[in-house]
């Protein structure tokens, strides 16, 4: 029993550190982080092309592909056209490249940085005592939000990267130049990409913020040195 009240008696709920940068930076990033992984992870698009038979120049229809998160595009097909189309039935054919390992490290970066969130604002909010008294505490949480700042770095840039070919393989004037050669493709309808425009730039100022906030758990840490302190009253002079 008195080990389990002293561990009780460790939390000290105090909402005071949320109107210091230090606590709410931390609530941005977690507030951000959500909008980082839910634009991209969430995302689901089409490509479509007008196909004609180009012996009797005859628009036959509409074909369709589908593309999600993670964006295998390898895997997204254009459904077959059945019947009779010119000499034979139109088959279906898959877009090209897999860019699912930069949108995937962008989104775990994503989720992890959420989950650190919630943990550093429970340490902030309920055991702030134990933060300050402590010399390891503040210079974990500094080298990890260190790391999150770079990585963050690394996954927007290589996301940024991968949306950019992924709107060039879908595009529709691009996917036309799939077509047999017995057909004439017209590009069709094109998804709009402004939810993972925006998982881009959340990416850029979660970079900007977990930065920012390195320095005030910087300043948490005893790797600052102390300031020179500038006595008020001069000293006695002697007799």
């Amino acid at each position: 029993m008195n080990r389990l009240t002293q561990k009780m008696s460790g939390l000290q709920l105090n909402f005071s550190p949320l109107k210091e940068p230090l606590g709410f930076i931390k609530v941005l990033e977690w507030f951000f982080s959500i909008f980082s992984f839910a634009t991209c992870g969430g995302y689901s698009g089409k490509t479509s092309l007008f196909v004609t038979c180009k012996e009797n120049n005859t628009l036959n229809g509409t074909i369709e592909a589908t593309f999600t998160y993670p964006f295998r595009l390898n895997n997204a097909l254009f459904q077959e056209v059945s019947g009779k189309f010119c000499a034979g039935k139109l088959p279906g054919w898959h877009l090209t490249g897999d860019y699912s390992s930069s949108a995937e490290f962008y989104v775990t970066i994503a989720v992890f940085a959420f989950l650190y969130c919630i943990g550093a604002l429970v340490l902030y909010l309920g055991f702030r005592h134990l933060y300050q008294d402590s010399k390891k505490l503040p210079l974990i949480d500094f080298i990890i939000t260190v790391i999150f700042a770079f990585m963050w770095l690394v996954s927007s840039s290589a996301w940024a990267k991968g949306l950019t070919d992924i709107k060039y393989v879908t595009s529709p004037s691009t996917t036309a130049k799939l077509c047999h050669q017995l057909y004439l493709c017209t590009p069709g309808s094109e998804s709009r990409m402004g939810s993972l425009n925006i998982s881009v730039a959340f990416g850029f100022l979660n970079l900007i913020l977990w930065a920012g906030n390195a320095w005030f758990v910087y300043k948490e840490t005893d790797l600052r040195p102390p300031q020179p302190s500038n006595p008020e009253d001069p000293p006695p002079s002697s007799m």
